[in-house]
């Protein structure tokens, strides 16, 4: 066929087969709305994170194991799982209540349950006090996923990804404030004992961090009931038809009258999959690296005191926090989410191998000299990069959602998954630890092994996620 004076069909061959589209323009962040959010999280991360540096301590000094310090890991681990079993039991049930009555009123009874539980948590004295405080919190918090929902129903798809890197930046701040508090107000008798002579103190060492992250949880409350506004769709769809008349009733479609069945596509179940098996993991590592720091040389650890301990936390908390705001956007923008993903598990698989190496240094170096510091700060930046796989998965999890109305569903789905994957990680990371150590396996360094391979298996899953993020509002 003769196309030498076709222009048709020169055109065809010098023209995108889909035409490019006109870039939308980025849509201005509700700032004050998103900083009240941000405000929330931050408050509850500094009460969850406080306990980290010390919670090895008060094991101890509790009795439970004996004075088996190799045991520690064990109940320490249970204590830090107990909140993500029972939240896990009850998230999705807040999430379909703020369905029905608003995510505001959710979220206020989640703070006030959080500022009472962490108050019994510092005034506990026994394991079974320990364990009650905690569960407690996880049964009256469900606001991470109103949270989330929320911060998508905020924002589309021009300034998704800025709002999700902000998560992030925010949760590694906790991880600063939250550590650096707990280890630094813990025993307050034995820091300052001229302010704190009061037996009070002595007999409740840890309830000063607890207070102070009670008082931050207050001050949250009080700001967010005054100022933070109403975003689901029915409520403010509700308040705009007002003068509608009494026969008339605005159209909604509740979240709640959706089915959870018909959203278990594997456009959804791909990237839940993949959060919940990164978190598991996350969540091991944050459980591991201070019982590794605390555990006596003799038994392959650091032996650092609670106070150093909450130094560390707090520095690996304000890298990640600089690597999300500095480089998380850029990265997605060159890499994109899957690679950057890809790149984050990457680095998780290495961390395993740096911690049995630094153990084997102050082994073969009688303590911790500037040979560990630097594997610490090659720790630090591994952490930093790894974290920055749950933005990429965030942006996954929401994009995922068919229509804006199941946002609030599929968030549900995706924090109960992660939450039952938090619970684990705590138990299975310190347990993994305490048996690696008690009975020598693979020297001591079976916890690294298991860990690693896991890793390994969340580099096959992630492939399976689609290339490319799907515009939400397409």
């Amino acid at each position: 066929m003769d196309t030498s004076h076709s222009p048709r069909m020169i055109a065809s061959e010098t023209t995108p087969l889909v035409p490019a589209e006109a870039s939308k323009p980025k849509t201005p962040l509700p700032k004050l709305q998103l900083g009240l959010l941000f405000m929330i999280q931050l408050a509850e991360g500094i009460a969850s994170t406080s306990i980290f540096p010390y919670i090895n301590q008060l094991i101890s000094e509790l009795g439970i194991t004996g004075g088996n310090d190799a045991a520690v890991g064990y109940y320490a681990g249970i204590i830090e799982s107990l909140f993500f079993v029972t939240q896990a039991l009850t998230v999705l049930r807040w999430s379909r209540l703020s369905d029905r009555i608003g995510r505001k009123p959710v979220l206020v009874f989640g703070l006030a349950g959080a500022c009472i539980s962490i108050l019994c948590f510092g005034l506990s004295r026994t394991f079974w006090s320990l364990v009650i405080s905690r569960c407690m919190c996880g049964v009256l918090d469900g606001n991470v996923g109103v949270m989330k929902t929320m911060i998508g129903e905020l924002t589309d798809s021009t300034n998704m990804a800025q709002a999700f890197a902000s998560i992030s930046i925010v949760w590694s701040l906790a991880g600063v404030v939250g550590p650096l508090m707990g280890g630094t107000l813990a025993r307050p008798q034995d820091h300052w004992p001229v302010l704190f002579t009061d037996p009070f103190w002595g007999h409740y060492p840890y309830f000063l961090p607890c207070a102070m992250a009670a008082c931050l949880l207050f001050l949250t409350l009080f700001t967010m009931v005054f100022l933070l506004e109403e975003t689901l769709p029915a409520m403010r769809r509700l308040k705009s038809t007002l003068g509608l008349s009494s026969g008339e009733s605005p159209p909604q479609q509740s979240m709640a009258d959706i089915s959870l069945r018909s959203l278990l596509t594997p456009t959804v179940v791909i990237p839940i999959a993949n959060y919940t098996m990164f978190a598991l993991l996350d969540m091991s590592r944050r459980a591991l690296v201070p019982l590794f720091f605390s555990t006596p040389t003799y038994l392959g650890g650091l032996g650092f005191d609670p106070s150093y301990i909450g130094s560390w936390l707090a520095l690996f908390g304000i890298m990640d926090g600089v690597f999300q705001a500095l480089f998380f956007a850029k990265l997605v923008d060159w890499l994109g989410p899957k690679r950057l993903f890809s790149v984050s598990v990457l680095s998780y698989a290495t961390l395993m191998v740096v911690l049995p190496i630094m153990s084997w240094l102050v082994h073969a170096r009688g303590g911790v000299d500037h040979a560990v510091t630097i594997a610490l700060l090659c720790q630090l930046v591994l952490s930093s990069t790894s974290s920055m796989g749950f933005g990429t998965l965030l942006m996954f999890i929401t994009a995922s959602a068919p229509t804006r109305n199941t946002l609030g569903a599929i968030n549900g789905l995706g924090q109960t998954s992660s939450s039952m994957a938090r619970a684990v990680g705590p138990v299975l990371a310190t347990s993994l630890f305490a048996a690696s150590k008690q009975h020598n396996l693979l020297g001591g360094n079976a916890v690294f092994v298991i860990l690693f391979m896991l890793a390994g298996a969340l580099r096959w899953l992630g492939s399976q996620l689609p290339d490319k993020i799907q515009d939400r509002d397409e």
